[in-house]
């Protein structure tokens, strides 16, 4: 439920960075393109999260 969380909220956001990038830099708007590049962004948010998060270790308590 998180991935999909993220990849929306990358997407929404997304649009909005492309939208303002190409009104900042008297550039046509492209839904596509900036669709493709938010969903981009989002895998690697989320790959980097599985990368970056330590993994739990076991730990048996021996006396």
């Amino acid at each position: 439920m998180r991935y999909l969380v993220t990849i929306i909220w990358a997407l929404i956001l997304g649009q909005v960075v492309g939208f303002l990038g190409g009104a900042l830099t008297s550039t046509p708007y492209d839904f596509q393109l900036t669709l493709i590049f938010s969903f981009i962004v989002a895998l690697l948010i989320i790959l980097i999260g599985q990368v970056a998060m330590p993994k739990e270790k076991n730990h048996s308590s021996h006396s």
